[in-house]
């Protein structure tokens, strides 16, 4: 059954605060691979005009995918978890993320449209800090899976 398109626009309360720690962005860092030094070197961080470590671009995908769990499992929408994947993520930053942020998330259903009977949702995440000042905004393509009649096969 297609999701109900009068969700378009609705947004949910901003996320509890999470706080960046430099141990996190360095495991993060070393999961992906990435040697930049001004991920796990405050003073290599500070030459490049950083406060602290920086964390790599993707490090927010965590959180934000998290608050966007807040929509998915939203029981009004009517998603079927089960059935969902990850199609797509894209990110528009202000400011790196740092060591010692408290981010929060507010998501916002940006769209949804069915498409050969699945159903794709695109989830807006806009990142604030401690200060309430915008950090990054995240789009996150969600794509719940058509049931399998049977048929066909």
């Amino acid at each position: 059954m297609a999701l109900d398109q009068s969700f378009v626009g609705r947004s949910y309360p901003p996320t509890a605060p999470y706080e960046v720690g430099r141990e996190k962005i360095r495991e993060f860092a070393e999961a992906v691979g990435d040697t930049n030094p001004a991920y796990v070197d405050r003073e290599a961080a500070r030459k490049l005009g950083h406060s602290d470590v920086i964390a790599p671009p993707t490090f927010v995908f965590a959180i934000t995918f998290k608050a966007a769990g807040e929509v998915v499992h939203d029981p009004e929408l009517g998603l079927d978890y089960s059935r969902v994947v990850h199609g797509d993520q894209k990110f528009a930053y202000t400011r790196p993320v740092r060591a010692g942020d408290q981010l929060s998330v507010t998501s916002t259903i940006e769209g949804i449209k069915s498409l050969a009977g699945n159903d794709i949702l695109d989830v807006r995440g806009e990142v604030h800090d401690q200060n309430g000042e915008h950090v990054v905004t995240a789009w996150t393509k969600l794509v719940s899976r058509a049931a399998d009649t049977g048929e066909g096969a």
